[in-house]
């Protein structure tokens, strides 16, 4: 039997190593893993592709994709939509693949409310020390972009809590085997297991509920 995919949800602070963590995790496991491809009605950057990046659509395609709940979730963000595409998600987990949305927080409690089989992993450094400690050594940003960003930072830490796992991006070899640990542990639960657990008392059923009936 074809084991379907799992639908895992990534979000974490700024600064915390997302980006890195999902092209370690991706590297380590390419047969095995799907980055989901948000759609945008913002215009391509140089270098970006249709498909790769992002979907790119005009503000009416993506009104469509609303209209017809085509999306897992979607958001507007200085005047442009982001969302994920339903159909891109359940072909590449009907394909047998994990699927990672990397979303932030209220996308991802969204995602959970829609989805509840959804694996939420929250990525966080260390310490909050150590967070700022990292966003000062980009040496790209504003002192008051940093401010910004931990400030940020505070308000969706009040949200730590209803995430399935929190995951410490400290070590990121130990970081992305333990991603991958708990994303694979769920093919095991019951409820990434039910179309096994459908299949096996469909089985017994038929061939023994005779012999205990007599």
């Amino acid at each position: 039997m074809a084991q379907k995919g799992i639908l895992a949800v990534v979000s974490g602070f700024s600064g915390a190593g997302k980006g890195t963590l999902m092209k370690a995790l991706l590297a380590s496991h390419p047969e095995q893993y799907a980055l989901s491809i948000s759609a945008t009605t913002r215009s391509p950057r140089a270098g970006e592709e249709h498909g790769r990046e992002y979907f790119f659509l005009s503000k009416e395609e993506f009104e469509g994709l609303i209209a017809q709940d085509a999306l897992i979730e979607y958001a507007r963000y200085v005047g442009n939509y982001y969302g994920t595409p339903r159909a891109y998600v359940l072909e590449q987990m009907a394909a047998g693949k994990d699927v990672i949305l990397e979303i932030e927080i209220q996308g991802a409690l969204k995602v959970k409310e829609r989805f509840p089989d959804t694996l939420l992993l929250f990525v966080t450094p260390p310490s909050a020390a150590e967070l700022e400690r990292r966003l000062r050594s980009r040496g790209t940003e504003t002192e008051d972009v940093i401010r910004g960003r931990l400030c940020r930072a505070a308000e969706e830490a009040a949200c730590m809590d209803r995430y399935d796992y929190i995951l410490v991006n400290d070590d990121l070899d130990i970081c992305v085997k333990e991603m991958h640990d708990l994303i694979q542990s769920q093919h095991r639960s019951t409820s990434g297991s039910q179309e096994l657990i459908d299949a096996i008392k469909a089985e017994l059923n038929n061939t023994y509920s005779s012999v205990l009936q007599k």
